[in-house]
């Protein structure tokens, strides 16, 4: 592959890459002070200092930016390109998907040398980017739970009411605790993967998420 002629082809969305950094931006400082707040720390010489109240107010920032990054994410599954739109994230659902998936696997098992050469999202990738998905709304939903305690009257907490019936305050925690765990083993693995087919697709797997472009075999699919 790396000896074809390649062509470029826009494929990322400015909307696609700007949800991408801001969700690596606000995961980093989600994860940073929700340690801090799971394991209280203050910094300050004294309670005046207002340190952990500072950490909070990061977190729950953070927290709200992730929140509109996602849904804007979602969002643009409805009106972007075919590469952002949310029938990518069900390759299953069609034959042609089906093979892809196949031959995907395929390679990942060492069965296969050859990497299939795919435009968009690889179709086990989008599988798992949906499962993600489904991990930030436990994120988003527990998170905002646990924040909205501090007002029992308000609107959040009138809203999430029936994330109080399905949990325990402190079920509630350990499921917001543990979902950050998955969200860690999920990044390793992308990374390392984005690098991989970076190196055997030499694609531009990686810069194409500043960029927007990637480089294919193939003009069109």
């Amino acid at each position: 592959m790396p000896n074809q002629a390649k062509y470029k082809r826009y494929i990322w969305e400015l909307p696609v890459r700007w949800t991408h950094w801001f969700n690596v931006v606000s995961i980093a400082t989600l994860a940073v002070t929700g340690f801090f707040i799971g394991t209280p720390f203050s910094f300050g010489s004294s309670a005046s200092d207002f340190t952990m109240g500072w950490i909070r107010f990061v977190h729950f920032t953070a927290a709200y930016v992730f929140a509109i990054s996602t849904i804007s994410r979602v969002i643009w599954s409805l009106v972007g390109n075919e590469y952002a739109g949310w029938k990518a994230f069900f390759p299953c659902v069609t034959a042609k998907g089906r093979e892809k998936m196949v031959k995907m696997m395929r390679y990942y098992m060492l069965m296969d040398k050859e990497v299939p050469e795919t435009v968009g999202h690889n179709p086990l990738a989008t599988t798992a980017y949906f499962a993600l998905f489904l991990l930030y709304v436990l994120m988003i939903l527990t998170g905002f739970a646990l924040y909205a305690q501090h007002a029992p009257n308000g609107i959040m907490h009138k809203s999430l009411g029936f994330m109080y019936s399905l949990f325990s305050d402190q079920g509630m925690r350990l499921t917001h605790h543990l979902s950050m765990w998955l969200i860690f083993g999920f990044i390793i693995n992308h990374i390392y993967s984005a690098w991989l087919m970076d190196i055997k697709e030499h694609g531009s797997e990686i810069s194409s998420m500043f960029s927007g472009y990637k480089f294919t075999v193939k003009k069109e699919d």
